[in-house]
């Protein structure tokens, strides 16, 4: 594993970390979860990073680690970068959603608790609160971490012009934003325009999450909607989105990978770590195996410059 230095901080992350998003509910099995868990320990990956509405059902994926944290991994704490997050729905009436001090303060609390924790080493805003004065918010992350609850803060899905705000705020405070987590990939590329340059001129690491934009940048794909997949059962990616021209894509973008001697995902995160800029990228895994294959574009990140050039004109 390759370990990458967080903005300005002292941190170091692994340059794939494991998201918690998918595979560690009450639905999922808990056998492989552990597994999957156990094997990424093993190769190196230090950061979990979880959010409070991760299941499902919300809260489940917290509650599952939080047990096999304490079974399992309870030596291992002070080798661990575990993170939450709170922003989006997690309870009914007017406290349980957005930025206000009073949800991020409570969703923490419940959060810690599931997790079985005293605290968390990475504290989100999980997404920007239009109604919520940004001091409002900022504010509650700065009080989260000289209360001890959380070592560091962060901010997820804040665009370029808020991402600064709140990285200004923040370090006025005295509690600099260590890092961001944007949706970024080959496929989904907003980080590009200004977030990534702020984010790097004010010293702050870069986490992206859904790196493979849902499954179309592996293999699962090149000949259209498979059965049993993410697309076909239409809720984070759906069938609809995925056009000839879109798969033409993917086919064309499959064939540089194999000249690479990789597969279509392992280049895809490959082509993320090139980016001095990018700190670690969140992979997420329904079984070990496809955590291993993951793992093993770290034995390629390097692009020729016509191998950049054709991507390019691919994603056009």
């Amino acid at each position: 594993m390759q370990y990458r230095r967080c903005g300005n901080s002292g941190i170091q992350l692994p340059a794939l970390s494991l998201g918690l998003w998918h595979n560690f509910g009450d639905m999922d099995e808990r056998s492989n979860y552990r597994k999957i868990l156990h094997t990424a320990f093993d190769q190196g990956i230090t950061h979990f990073d979880l959010a409070n509405n991760y299941g499902p059902p919300p809260g489940s994926a917290e509650s599952n680690f939080g047990k096999l944290l304490k079974e399992d991994f309870g030596a291992y704490r002070d080798e661990l970068i575990i993170s939450s997050k709170a922003g989006y729905t997690m309870w009914e009436g007017p406290y349980g959603d957005w930025g206000s001090k009073k949800y991020l303060v409570s969703s923490l609390d419940q959060s810690l608790k599931r997790m079985q924790l005293d605290y968390v080493d990475i504290f989100y805003h999980h997404r920007p609160d239009p109604l919520t004065p940004l001091e409002e918010t900022m504010g509650a992350l700065d009080l989260i971490v000289r209360q001890g609850k959380a070592l560091y803060a962060g901010i997820s899905n804040y665009p370029a012009d808020k991402a600064k705000e709140a990285i200004t705020l923040l370090k006025r405070m005295g509690t600099p934003c260590l890092i961001h987590q944007p949706k970024y990939s080959m496929f989904v590329r907003w980080a590009e325009e200004g977030l990534l340059d702020v984010l790097e001129e004010h010293g702050v690491g870069c986490i992206p999450f859904s790196p493979l934009a849902q499954g179309l940048l592996t293999n699962r794909y090149l000949n259209g909607v498979p059965e049993g997949s993410r697309a076909s059962k239409g809720v984070f990616l759906k069938a609809v989105d995925i056009t000839s021209d879109k798969i033409g894509k993917i086919k064309a973008l499959n064939g540089i990978a194999l000249e690479r001697g990789q597969s279509l995902a392992q280049m895809a995160l490959a082509w993320l770590l090139k980016d001095k800029r990018v700190t670690s990228v969140l992979i997420g895994a329904s079984r070990p195996e496809q955590l291993l294959d993951s793992i093993a574009c770290l034995n390629n990140t390097q692009f020729e410059k016509e191998e950049l050039e054709r991507i390019e004109l691919i994603l056009q």
